[in-house]
């Protein structure tokens, strides 16, 4: 586990990389511009990312993270219902990212070649684990799984609609998480009204005992 000192020096870097990405991705170039603007030294700044253009992305990705939640924990969610927590937390992050799209675009570009897969997925699921528990979730049962899952999918497609939106102050963005998440809220309700239904049924096997 890296100490709270090299993290904080990583995130210094990335920060000072961040406005080479979109000319120079997240290659040793970027890392030497940023080092130079963070004045590291070439070798120690590569040694804070020994996995490469990988070890960047996903501390780029924790990164946003941490700024979503630090911002979070400023804005006053009670009153909010769960999904609109969500939405909020979701909204926070693209802000957070809005200035260096081309770099979620090029790390997307890392994060897709077959040996980085499961970093996409452990770093999906860091996201959207964090988002449920700042929306207020304590749930251990099965549910922790779905929940987690489901909004993966939505962030996702959220993300990339993102990427393409040019409407002002990403509006479009904003409406298109509100339908995903609808439409996840309209499934939930489905899942426990057939449950509810199921619960209601006759159990066949005591009904086939007795016939017997």
């Amino acid at each position: 586990m890296k100490s709270p000192l090299a993290e904080a020096e990583r995130d210094r870097l990335i920060e000072a990389m961040l406005p080479d990405i979109a000319f120079e991705g997240w290659t040793r170039a970027a890392v030497h511009a940023g080092a130079r603007n963070a004045g590291l030294r070439l070798p120690e700044a590569l040694a804070l990312f020994p996995g490469g253009a990988a070890d960047l992305v996903g501390c780029f990705s924790r990164w946003a993270d941490r700024h979503m939640l630090d911002r979070l924990e400023a804005a006053p969610l009670d009153g909010l219902r769960t999904h609109e927590r969500i939405a909020h937390a979701i909204a926070i992050r693209l802000e957070v990212l809005q200035p260096w799209r081309e770099a979620v675009r090029r790390g997307l570009t890392v994060l897709a070649l077959p040996q980085n897969v499961p970093l996409a997925l452990r770093l999906l699921y860091e996201t959207v684990d964090a988002i449920w528990y700042a929306a207020g979730d304590s749930a251990t049962d099965f549910s922790f799984y779905t929940k987690r899952a489901s909004l993966a999918a939505v962030h996702t497609a959220t993300m990339l609609y993102w990427l393409e939106d040019r409407s002002e102050g990403f509006a479009d963005s904003r409406a298109f998480l509100d339908r995903r998440l609808a439409d996840l809220a309209s499934i939930g309700r489905m899942r426990a009204d057939l449950a509810r239904v199921a619960e209601r049924l006759p159990d066949p096997l005591r009904l086939l005992r007795r016939s017997r």
